[in-house]
């Protein structure tokens, strides 16, 4: 997969100047600002790729194990590592907050990868993690384009909010916010707009989590979905 990204770094970030690309980005972008906040300390980006998101948010660092993104991700001014989101190279308790964004469904292991990120966490750490679900308006089309052999959505695995939240509960951290965006389909007229919470049918989730004192955490669920 590492080698497949590589090939594909530099037509991956074109795809960001496009009008499609640069609309769900600024709407993705804006989903993940609303539950950052202030977003003080330390951070890193796992699964950094081109370093736009890092970049937009304020984040120094990323790691990633394709060396060619990892260059793109530099000359936008990241501190990079290189390495995997299930072993990551640093002391327990390095950082005050971890970002994934689109990463968790092109980890080999989402279990050990997520363990990871908590490990790394200092206590009270946050988690802030972005997603496509599977059942939303977006992950429907991507998962299509995935059994059809699309470059990228092939290598992915996208997962419901569900899924995505007992993941994350079961790797000790509990979810204490989340917000959507993308409310319309593929080829329609984009409608920037984010709402608090779970909405059905929402094409891209963002969720916060703390890392929790227990390894495992029930946390709050997913009550007050739309």
């Amino acid at each position: 997969m590492t080698r497949a990204f590589d090939r594909m770094a530099e037509a991956y970030d074109r795809w960001y100047e496009t009008p499609e690309g640069r609309a769900l980005f600024d709407a993705e972008l804006q989903c993940l600002r609303s539950l950052r906040g202030e977003g003080r300390g330390r951070w890193l980006e796992v699964g950094v790729g081109t370093g736009r998101f890092a970049r937009s948010l304020g984040i120094a660092e990323g790691i990633d194990p394709a060396p060619r993104m990892l260059e793109i991700a530099a000359s936008r001014g990241i501190r990079v590592h290189e390495g995997s989101a299930e072993r990551l190279p640093f002391a327990a308790g390095s950082f005050d907050g971890v970002l994934m964004a689109l990463t968790l469904c092109f980890v080999a292991n989402a279990a050990r990868a997520l363990r990871e990120c908590r490990r790394v966490l200092r206590p009270e750490g946050r988690l802030l993690l972005g997603t496509l679900p599977a059942d939303g308006r977006w992950g429907r089309e991507y998962v299509e384009k995935g059994s059809r052999g699309h470059s990228v959505w092939a290598l992915g695995h996208l997962r419901t909010a569900a899924e995505i939240v007992e993941l994350c509960q079961h790797a000790g951290f509990a979810l204490i916010d989340a917000a959507s965006t993308l409310f319309w389909s593929p080829g329609e007229e984009p409608q920037p707009r984010v709402e608090k919470g779970v909405v059905s049918n929402a094409g891209f989730l963002g969720f916060l989590f703390e890392r929790s004192a227990s390894q495992s955490s029930s946390g709050r669920g997913l009550e007050g979905d739309g």
